[in-house]
């Protein structure tokens, strides 16, 4: 090795010796206390949209429970916790921003054997099996602590948003910030409600006519995930039920390849499509192009509370 080559690696490595802790400073800088429109590229959101720092904050106190929902916001704004304990049975609902099966995966490593449940309603909105997970990522970081599950997940959705949410992330663990932060139970038209899920102010959702035909899509790797997400859950001897909440029966049409994702996830356990089971109504029963509003969360829960009663007394 010549010595222009030995100068120029001196070079390289003084440059990242400064360049490195400055990267580091401006992240943790820009993540607290820049404007929004600063940080295109970090999602360090403690209290985020969806409440996911208080549901966290509750499931490591919860205890055993009966019933364990799981999925994406669907999720969280689809399964009324309140309808289920009024039957007598404990839950939680573990749902959150665009869970896909990466980040269902660390959730049920980190708190599946505390909550020992004995059935899990798996949402399985199609929309989860095609993301990157990158939202979902940035929305666990800022509000769980970084583990070696939280690595892993990293390291299986690489990319700049990730990485510079974990500095933060990392950063508000060492110092104490997320075990000491109070997140407000009503933020905007959302109220937290005990056991995870989110009720949103009564609102209607304003039709926009969309015929154009789309198809499902989805990533070999979220497929992994739920596979073996479904054999934690087996090994763990909890009881699966695979659900399809509804959206607005206006945008269901438009997918084209519905009978292919309905045969593929009745191909990993017993599933119900409840867009097929139910007849709802756009403007009435829906907020927006994805969510339930109470009316139409109070009509879904109560038909799948029967389905689950019929369940219970089968087994």
């Amino acid at each position: 090795m010549n010595k222009e080559i030995l100068n120029l690696l001196k070079k390289g490595l003084l440059f990242a010796a400064f360049a490195i802790p400055a990267y580091l400073v401006l992240l943790l800088i820009t993540a607290n206390w820049a404007p929004d429109p600063l940080k295109r590229n970090i999602n360090f959101r403690m209290g985020s949209y969806g409440h996911m720092h208080s549901r966290l904050k509750e499931v490591r106190e919860s205890g055993q429970v009966e019933l364990l929902f799981l999925g994406s916001s669907h999720t969280y704004r689809g399964f009324d916790t309140r309808l289920f304990e009024a039957e007598g049975w404990r839950v939680f609902n573990l749902g959150s921003s665009s869970q896909s099966h990466l980040q269902t995966q660390v959730l049920l490593q980190r708190y599946l054997q505390s909550l020992r449940p004995k059935l899990v309603i798996y949402e399985v909105y199609p929309g989860t099996f095609a993301t990157d997970g990158v939202e979902s990522s940035t929305d666990i970081l800022s509000n769980d602590v970084v583990d070696r599950y939280a690595w892993t997940m990293v390291l299986k959705t690489p990319g700049l948003k990730v990485f510079n949410t974990l500095v933060p992330a990392l950063w508000s663990d060492w110092t104490g910030q997320k075990s000491t932060y109070i997140e407000e139970a009503v933020k905007g038209p959302d109220t937290y409600v005990p056991r995870g899920y989110v009720e949103m102010e009564l609102q209607h959702y304003k039709t926009v006519r969309d015929t154009s035909s789309r198809e499902w899509t989805w990533r070999s790797k979220q497929l992994r995930a739920f596979a073996q997400n479904l054999e934690m859950l087996k090994d763990a001897g909890a009881e699966v039920l695979l659900v399809m909440a509804p959206i607005p029966p206006g945008h269901y049409r438009n997918y084209k390849n519905t009978a292919v994702f309905d045969s593929l996830m009745q191909n990993h356990g017993r599933y119900y499509n409840f867009n097929d089971l139910m007849l709802l109504n756009d403007s009435l029963h829906f907020y927006d192009a994805h969510h339930l509003n109470q009316l139409g969360v109070e009509a879904f829960n109560r038909e799948l509370i029967k389905l689950l009663k019929d369940y219970w007394l089968a087994l």
